[in-house]
């Protein structure tokens, strides 16, 4: 049919691209619907709530843009709600880094729309990579009005495999950051697989996520602050006003992170001085100083300001630099002959071994070449730092948490720098830390009132996890602290992990949920060290744990046999606990096992979802048929537990009697049991007339279940005419011995349930089939 002359295409577009169309409502229904596939993104985009108020949907527009310009397939777990909003996100990222020609196809190119402009307002999430790409554009001018967009949209920050950036780059991420997190809406920052992190840059992006903002040296004010504060930093005493007005001005946390930097960075730079001549100065160096603290590479080559001066005290600028320096030397000549009972001045920090990505060498006084290549990186990872130098760095930082002398504290910058809005969710995921950059967290947590959740995951804390729990006592001990939510996972611990639950839950009393999981078995950290008599008396204390609030714990053990009492210990202090997960448990007896389901019963009444992974519970059949005439309980896992490797024939019926007297289980997960297809028909009993078992959801998924028993499983359940009883899992069973067997054995169980299964190839199997043979 022959489209009306008004209804020409031309026409329409025309009529769209003025502001009014959005107002008419008077085309037709089915013509708009015919004209939507035509449209570009852009068109597409602004005329979506006028094809709503029409009844029709573009979902399926954006569907098929997605697949045929982005080309991959979202993840199975991911549910898509909106495919718009899906679209344009990644539209905005690839335009962003300049991953996508927008003048290769006509539905992505018109001159009269910015593609980053007309994105921005669907961003929830962004992705910065490798160089820092995309952050000198976003706050470049032309993208002022892109850059207060994503203010008011995005959500979730996100640092991706990181790399060295330059000055600029850094220079303008602070920008980015102070826009977006503390003048923006920015309230999850997360950090992914930094494997050599960057010092400056990781303490820039936690100290502006941390809510501090000081402008860079030659960088532009803020004009988002206000013309009060524009273009200078607030007093010493506005700064602890800033910081809070209850904490004393040298107990600043922040103030130490900035003298620890500040005391390494003049130590190296007297250490350069001695050793090369002083014109040299490194990228790298130069990179550091600039971004942490705004100081001329070539300035701090220049011994440091003498010690008597007063903290706050300036050198007026019109005092030349040779003057400052004279100073220093005559106070660095008088301090050597200075009497014995003069005040004892800090001691100097050692140099760090970084983590450096840069090949080349450093001279070392009195020593040859360094490298600083792969091989410091490995020992650092590893945890085996110089023994010495950790401890020295301690004393300096606790030094300056105890309010000693001023001197130790080096330059306060972020005592000087303004507060701001901060985020309330940090995530590290596979972020090495050096003694540096856990100082810098750990000082920065002590204070962090608005964070709620706080992820670190394989950051190889060492023994700084002992730092870390004192600064979230401090945290806690703080009026409004939200922290309810911390997840921490680790190689290794220097603190056996059920210890180290233990002092969690004792620092942190109001937390909700905690996750923790520890791969290999608990090690101390040097040993050997003189004077090291292990952790502190109050972080391993035997003292009972207090009531806490925690309702989901989960826990992933390292391999050994645990402790029964001291997992009990945390257990009877949950009293809210609703939510139990153990991973790779073992315990040294059935009845330890026991001991803790007893307490389950006894103290966590309101416990409703219990979970075991990767258990041997061969041997603890009446305990499991103890958790199933629970009658509190809604949900129950028992993932590859080996349930059935013994007396498979005698415990089956005692399960399933014990299932159909329990009317309170709503869900029973069973994969990896080896259950096969006589333990599916026995399950099957379950769902008989004579049950009273409420039973809505079955996992049987990995069970070396064959087509046939699956389609005798699904007969038996319609001879006894249960209906739908909710959701059957399949996954990674045998289906494919017999694919049409298995399609009508699927078939009659989706006029019962809602079954989930996969195509998947039985043949990986094999060993698994052998042995059950």
């Amino acid at each position: 049919m022959c489209m009306p002359p008004k209804f020409r295409l031309p026409t329409m577009w025309l009529k769209i691209s003025g502001p009014e169309f959005e107002l008419d409502l008077a085309l037709p229904g089915p013509i708009l619907q015919s004209i939507l596939p035509l449209l570009n993104i852009y068109y597409l985009e602004r005329i979506e709530e006028t094809a709503l108020k029409k009844g029709l949907s573009t979902q399926a527009i954006w569907r098929r843009l997605w697949d045929e310009l982005m080309k991959t397939r979202p993840s199975s777990l991911e549910s898509v709600t909106c495919w718009r909003a899906k679209f344009m996100e990644a539209f905005f990222s690839h335009v962003l880094r300049g991953t996508i020609d927008v003048s290769s196809d006509r539905r992505l190119c018109d001159q009269r729309f910015s593609p980053l402009l007309h994105s921005s307002r669907h961003v929830r999430q962004l992705t910065i990579c490798n160089m820092l790409q995309g952050a000198t554009e976003l706050v470049a001018e032309p993208n002022r009005r892109v850059l207060e967009t994503l203010a008011s949209s995005l959500h979730t920050l996100k640092f991706r495999h990181l790399l060295f950036s330059d000055v600029a780059a850094q220079q303008s991420l602070r920008q980015l950051l102070h826009q977006l997190i503390h003048h923006g809406a920015v309230n999850q920052v997360s950090l992914y697989s930094w494997p050599v992190p960057e010092s400056a840059l990781f303490i820039l992006i936690l100290t502006m996520s941390a809510g501090f903002w000081q402008p860079g040296p030659g960088g532009p004010p803020c004009r988002l602050c206000g013309e009060a504060s524009r273009g200078r930093a607030p007093s010493r005493d506005e700064g602890s006003l800033l910081l809070g007005s209850r904490r004393p001005r040298r107990d600043a946390a922040e103030r130490c992170a900035a003298a620890l930097m500040a005391s390494r960075r003049k130590s190296e730079a007297k250490q350069t001085a001695r050793a090369v001549p002083p014109t040299r100065v490194t990228r790298r160096s130069t990179q550091e100083n600039l971004t942490a603290g705004g100081t001329d590479p070539k300035r701090e080559l220049h011994p440091p300001a003498t010690s008597h001066e007063a903290p706050g005290t300036k050198r007026p600028p019109s005092a030349p630099a040779t003057t400052s320096s004279a100073s220093a030397s005559s106070s660095t000549s008088s301090s050597k002959r200075a009497p014995a009972s003069s005040a004892p001045q800090p001691k100097p920090l050692k140099r760090f071994k970084r983590a450096a990505g840069k090949k080349g060498t450093r001279t070392r006084q009195g020593s040859g070449a360094e490298s600083e290549d792969l091989y410091d990186f490995v020992f650092i990872v590893a945890g085996e730092k110089e023994d010495g130098e950790e401890m020295e760095i301690g004393e300096v930082a606790c030094g300056a948490l105890d309010g000693s002398d001023p001197s130790c504290l080096g330059l306060p910058a972020l005592e000087a720098s303004q507060r701001f809005r901060s985020i309330s969710t940090l995530e590290l995921f596979t972020v090495p830390l050096s003694t540096e950059a856990a100082l810098t967290l750990c000082h920065l947590l002590s204070s962090w009132v608005s964070l709620e959740s706080l992820t670190l995951s394989y950051n190889g804390l060492g023994s700084n996890i002992f730092r870390l729990l004192d600064s979230l006592r401090a945290l806690s001990a703080q009026a409004g602290c939200r922290l309810r939510a911390l997840h921490l996972s680790d190689l290794f611990s220097p603190l056996p992990i059920l210890e180290l639950t233990r002092a969690i839950v004792r620092a942190l009393p109001l937390l909700r949920v905690l996750s923790i999981r520890v791969d290999h078995p608990s090690q101390r950290d040097n040993p050997a060290v003189p004077g090291n008599a292990g952790p502190p008396s109050h972080i391993i204390g035997d003292e009972e744990i207090p009531e806490n609030c925690l309702e989901q714990l989960e826990m992933g053990f390292p391999r050994g046999a645990q402790p029964a009492p001291l997992l009990c210990s945390v257990l009877k202090a949950s009293g809210s606990l609703q939510q139990l997960s153990l991973d790779s448990t073992t315990f040294a007896s059935p009845q330890d096992f026991g001991l803790v389901l007893q307490t389950l019963k006894e103290y966590n009444l309101a416990l409703k979802r219990l979970s075991f992974h990767d258990m041997n519970l061969a041997d603890c059949q009446s305990e499991v048929l103890f958790l199933l005439q629970n009658l509190t309980l809604q949900e129950i896992t028992f993932s590859f537990c080996r349930l059935f490797e013994k007396r498979p024939a005698q415990f089956l019926p005692e399960m399933v009697a014990a299932m159909k007297g329990n009317s309170t289980l709503k869900g029973l997960r069973l994969p990896g049991n080896r259950l096969g297809n006589a333990g599916l028909l026995a399950l099957a009993d379950v769902f008989s007339e004579d049950s009273s078992s409420s039973l809505c959801q079955l996992d049987i998924s990995s069970n070396c279940i064959k087509p046939d028993g699956l389609l005798e499983f699904a007969k038996r359940l319609e001879r006894w005419g249960r209906g739908a009883f909710g959701h059957l899992r399949l996954f990674q069973n045998w289906l494919d011995q017999d694919a049409v067997t298995a399609r009508e054995a699927i078939r009659r169980l989706r006029a019962t349930c809602h079954v989930v299964s996969d195509s998947w190839d039985s043949s990986q199997a094999f060993a698994d089939y052998v042995s059950t043979m």
